[in-house]
């Protein structure tokens, strides 16, 4: 069975923008998603959010192996109980890739608990990218460095916890460098952040972004049946514990009782 994967777009600067428009004239989402889909391991579609419930209802996560996200304007119109579907999801198992600008984005900021913050430029500076680790899978295929020859500069410090691994670093012509790829476990769920991909250069046009997204999809993808409840804390009553043991104190809870959260 092909890798699935829903492509979640913003899909504001599209419609107000022509310089956006005329690069992505159906949508960054859809640029995305139809490079993917060049992979036959892969079958990506699209949601915006301008859908009912952003398009990101249940039925649409428990159908989503891995989700890709961008969001840079509307970060605060993301209603937060899709938020917390989203990172429901990604606790369960389901991959998560947060592109650019959407380590503002509320699904991010809520999985990293951090500010995410970061310096910037918008200049069209040329930014060049280059590998850490020759042998991680999200590098597959690439050469030792890359360039884009127009970027929005990111720069340190970034405010996120400290990564499980650094696939990517950047260098800027104005000289900032920046941790520009990242991978994160959240409960049973792989996350990865990639740098690249200001809405006014036409950055997922170029096959090298492409060809880290999709090998991105296939690190991220977890073949396992996904947690019905990542957050379940059950009260596991004395009289199943592995061992036997005997009550002996005062306990605010009866058997099968919540716990207070």
């Amino acid at each position: 069975m092909p890798i699935r994967v829903t492509v979640w777009g913003e899909n504001v600067h599209e419609q107000k923008n022509k310089v956006v428009a005329g690069i992505y004239p159906n949508g960054m989402h859809a640029a995305i998603a139809d490079a993917l889909n060049t992979d036959p391991g892969i079958v990506a579609g699209t949601a915006v959010l301008q859908d009912a419930e952003h398009g990101m209802t249940a039925e649409r996560l428990a159908a989503t192996d891995v989700l890709i996200w961008w969001g840079h304007a509307a970060h605060g119109d993301v209603q937060d109980d899709v938020v917390e579907r989203v990172c429901n999801a990604v606790w369960g198992g389901m991959g998560a890739i947060f592109l650019h600008s959407a380590h503002f984005s509320k699904p991010f900021k809520r999985l990293m608990g951090a500010p995410c913050n970061l310096t910037w430029r918008e200049a069209g500076e040329r930014e060049r990218i280059w590998l850490t680790s020759r042998s991680h899978p999200i590098a597959a295929g690439l050469p030792d460095h890359f360039e884009l020859e127009h970027e929005e500069m990111y720069g340190e410090p970034f405010g996120v916890p400290d990564p499980m691994e650094t696939v990517f670093v950047s260098w800027f012509q104005g000289g900032e460098v920046f941790r520009s790829g990242l991978t994160y476990k959240r409960g049973a769920g792989s996350v990865f952040y990639f740098r690249p991909g200001h809405e006014t250069y036409p950055t997922y046009h170029d096959a090298n972004v492409q060809k880290v997204i999709a090998n991105a999809v296939k690190w991220a993808f977890n073949p396992a049946v996904r947690l019905a409840d990542p957050n379940a804390a059950p009260n596991v009553p004395v009289d199943v514990a592995l061992e036997p043991i005997e009550e002996r104190g005062p306990r605010l809870h009866h058997d099968g009782e919540e716990g207070f959260r």
